[in-house]
This record gives structure tokens, sequence and C-alpha cells, in this order.
């Protein structure tokens, strides 16, 4: 097996949707079967936009693309994707976190591997990109984010580092993960009532909501996710509140949520407060599951959190 970069652009002709498939042509598909059971790091080039390296994914299968010869699709293996806390830039200090992108004095190569839409990454690039865009002590930094008597001794403490792998494979982890990105990219502003509301410490009083759990086959992927207030996340969950097939109107099974909850929770006009970034949308697939396994599916459990 080997690690991957692959190299991803929103408005490509290759149908990607990076945490369940890469597609790619027969050029690439040698090294791409090299890494079937490894992991990947996803790289946006420079003229797709800022963000550099964005996410980890490990490779479950390649396929044959149906219809399309000469295409392929790597498929990821479910519960694997991550977006990076931080998404990590192309030269690190000056110099490319890619040693084959580096020329024997570190500055950066031009043409050549650099052009490659997949590339072989050693392991300790790997390590490092990782690192960068999810450091060790994500957890701690998360705990003590809005705690305003935290010592200059706690800081300094350093936390137990974990190897890579088994962060990318821990589930508190990746929840925090998770949790940090999808509060960013909706603001921290609750995706279906529209309010931006803070404690008095300045912590931010909105959840991230997976919308297809994991244990139902859903991902880590903002794309996955929905910013939500303690009760609308209790509602979403139970399938109270769902969201139409326009990606924007909210749908409340009105025959057991009462009207004056449904005045006082959500926006006026019931629709669906997004991401600004396009990319952060969440996923049409993923809504639709929702609407078909969870929406409208029998009495919620335990007393409604409205009283």
């Amino acid at each position: 097996m080997v690690k991957l970069v692959l190299m991803h652009k929103a408005d490509s002709i290759y149908e990607d949707e990076p945490e369940v498939v890469y597609d790619f042509p027969r050029s690439y598909l040698k090294s791409v079967q090299e890494a079937v059971g490894d992991w990947v790091i996803y790289y946006e080039p420079v003229k797709a936009g800022p963000r550099g390296y964005f996410a980890v994914a490990r490779l479950d299968r390649v396929i044959p693309k149906p219809g399309t010869e000469g295409r392929f699709l790597a498929l990821i293996a479910p519960h694997s994707y991550l977006e990076f806390d931080q998404f990590v830039p192309r030269l690190w200090q000056g110099e490319p976190l890619e040693q084959a992108l580096r020329n024997a004095d570190g500055s950066p190569r031009s043409g050549g591997s650099v052009q490659l839409a997949v590339r072989r990454l050693p392991e300790a690039d790997f390590n490092r990109i990782v690192s960068l865009g999810l450091p060790a002590d994500l957890e701690d930094r998360e705990a003590h984010r809005y705690d305003p008597h935290r010592t200059e001794a706690a800081e300094d403490m350093q936390p137990f580092e974990r190897p890579v792998l088994e962060r990318l494979t821990r589930r508190p982890y990746r929840e925090v993960a998770f949790r940090r990105r999808v509060r960013e990219a909706y603001g921290y502003r609750c995706a279906m009532s529209g309010l931006q509301l803070r404690n008095g410490g300045g912590r931010p009083e909105v959840q991230a909501a997976h919308i297809r759990p994991v244990e139902h086959g859903g991902s880590d992927a903002v794309r996955n996710g929905l910013a939500l207030s303690a009760t609308l996340h209790w509602m979403f969950d139970r399938g109270l509140l769902s969201v139409a097939e326009d990606m924007q109107t909210i749908l409340v099974s009105r025959n057991k949520v009462p009207g004056d909850v449904v005045a006082r929770l959500l926006s006026p006009d019931c629709k669906l407060h997004r991401p600004a970034d396009p990319r952060s949308h969440p996923s049409a697939a993923n809504l639709r599951w929702h609407r078909e396994n969870v929406f409208g599916q029998g009495a919620p459990d335990g007393p409604a959190p409205w009283g």
C-alpha cells in the first residue's frame, strides 16, 4: 500500500465527491490501486482556490466508472473522510511540504510532478501535513477554547501525542474536529433559527448535528452537518424537522410540533441559513436520506424540550 495526494477542483470535469468518491482517468489507475486500504490527502490546486491541503480519507476500492470508458472511481471508506481543522498551505516556511515538489535547495519545483493529479506521498510527508491540519492537541484546544481561567502553566503542558492514524480513527477526536468545522462553516449561527447566541464566556450556543448519523453510514464531512441549537438538534434527530428537496425549505412534522413552537424556534420564512461557502452546503444525498429515513418516523422518545 502507498499513501497519495489527490488533486480536487470543485469545477472539474471529474465528478468527485471527496467524502464518497474520487473520479480519475486510466493514467493514474496503477497508483490508485496500490493505495487501496491506505490513506490519501486531498489537495486544491492554486488556480482552484485557497485551501491547499484540506482533508484526509482512506481508499476502500476502485471500480470502472459506469458508462465512461477510460475513467475509474476510487470509493472512499465509510467513516474515514475528515476535513482539516486548519487548511494547510502549499508552502510551509517557503518550502513545499511534499519532498517530490522540492528542489535540492528546498525551493519549489515547476512542471512535471507538480502537475500530477495523483501523487505518491512518503509517510513522513503524510504525517507532517496531517499534523498541521489536525493537530495532536485539538481536543485540548477545544476543551479550553473559552476558558477564561486557563493558566499559562496549563497552556504549556504537552498533551499525549497519539500516532497520526490513531487520531484519524478515534471517535472522540473526530467528533471534536467535525464540531469545530461545522460550527465555523455556519458562522456559529443556527441553520434553522438564524440566531447566533453565545454565553457569558463567549462560547457559542450551537451544536454540530450529523444529517446522516455515522452509525447509519454518514460521514464526518461538513456537508453532512448542520449547526443547530440544542432544541432544534433534538428535534432534527427525532424526525420532527428536516429540509426539503430545494435544499432550503425547513420541513416540520406539524402533527407532532405545536404551531407556537414553530413560530418561536424557526426563522420566520422557514428557510435554512446555509454557509457562505457553497462547498460547505449540506449534501442533497444526505438530506434526502434524512427525509426518507428519519423525518416523520414515529413519535419522538423522551419529553419534548419545549415543555
